[in-house]
């Protein structure tokens, strides 16, 4: 994947971006719905079924005091990744592990043949952040799970981009994520330019702002909103107006069916029985533990 171009950008041709400015087409303009701290911005049974392996975003945002965070929750066959933007979550999963995710660190969980975790906010800063859902291929949806907890200096850079699953330049993620799949947290200063060129074959793109203006094409995005270009690998120009923060999914499609359950995602019903099988077993011994009621 080719790097990061920063340039400066005349704002003038900001505020009337043309057409021209994007090889890449949009397809789907998006204002993510708001509940409470929660801006929902994909789900499966929408958005999630176009971009596929990319199935759910949540982009989330509260004051400490007011974060219930959230108690023990089970998911199967999907993976899970949680980017801190701001302020410090605490976590615990069935695997055993337990601690602190700061400003800046990424949390994978794969959730294969079934975990449950928990996650609340600690500290006084603003919490804010993003969670994804990936779909995983046949050979990964029963796989034991796993949890890895990245601190923010192991969360590689090339330029202005955080390189959160995949590969961008010269930076690479540690996490052992479907191959296919590269996700990219990207900040711009005002007035410059990034030119994005997916890896072949990666016909799935999108990108969600959560701070900022951004011009690509002839769309303008601001905060929550999401943005979905055309199956092709063709490359894409993004603008910032003003200081702007974004996150950006590129992947080869997933070629697999979405089959739900309320918080798992499986390629067949057989799968989905034995992720909420493996479910309802660690259940029982989160229990019998007395970390579960």
């Amino acid at each position: 994947m080719k790097k990061t171009v920063i340039a400066p950008l005349d704002l003038d041709t900001v505020d009337s971006p043309t057409p021209s400015d994007s090889t890449r087409k949009i397809i789907h303009h998006i204002r993510g719905q708001r509940s409470g701290p929660i801006t929902r911005l994909v789900s499966p049974s929408d958005i999630g079924e176009l971009i596929k392996p990319f199935v759910f975003l949540d982009y989330f945002e509260a004051q400490p005091l007011s974060a219930s965070g959230f108690g023990w929750h089970p998911h199967s066959g999907i993976a899970t990744i949680t980017f801190m933007l701001s302020g410090e979550a605490s976590y615990e999963d069935s695997t055993g592990k337990q601690g602190i995710l700061p400003q800046g660190g990424v949390e994978w969980m794969r959730a294969g043949s079934g975990v449950w975790h928990k996650a609340g906010s600690i500290g006084s800063s603003l919490m804010k952040g993003f969670q994804l859902w990936i779909a995983l291929p046949p050979e990964q949806e029963l796989a034991p799970a796993q949890s890895v907890y990245l601190p923010p200096h192991e969360v590689q850079e090339s330029g202005a981009v955080r390189v959160i699953l995949g590969r961008y330049g010269t930076a690479k993620s540690p996490i052992a994520a479907p191959p296919s799949i590269n996700y990219l947290a990207v900040r711009l200063k005002d007035g410059e330019h990034w030119h994005f060129e997916p890896d072949a074959g990666h016909t799935v793109g999108w990108v969600a702002v959560q701070a900022g203006i951004l011009h690509t094409g002839d769309r303008t995005l601001a905060s929550g909103e999401l943005v979905v270009f055309d199956e092709s690998d063709a490359a894409i120009d993004f603008h910032a107006q003003g200081d702007t923060t974004f996150v950006l999914g590129s992947a080869i499609k997933h070629p697999h069916n979405l089959v739900l359950g309320s918080y798992s995602v499986h390629t067949t019903l057989d799968a989905l029985h034995q992720g909420e099988t493996g479910i309802k077993r660690i259940a029982q011994r989160l229990r019998t533990e007395g970390r579960l009621r």
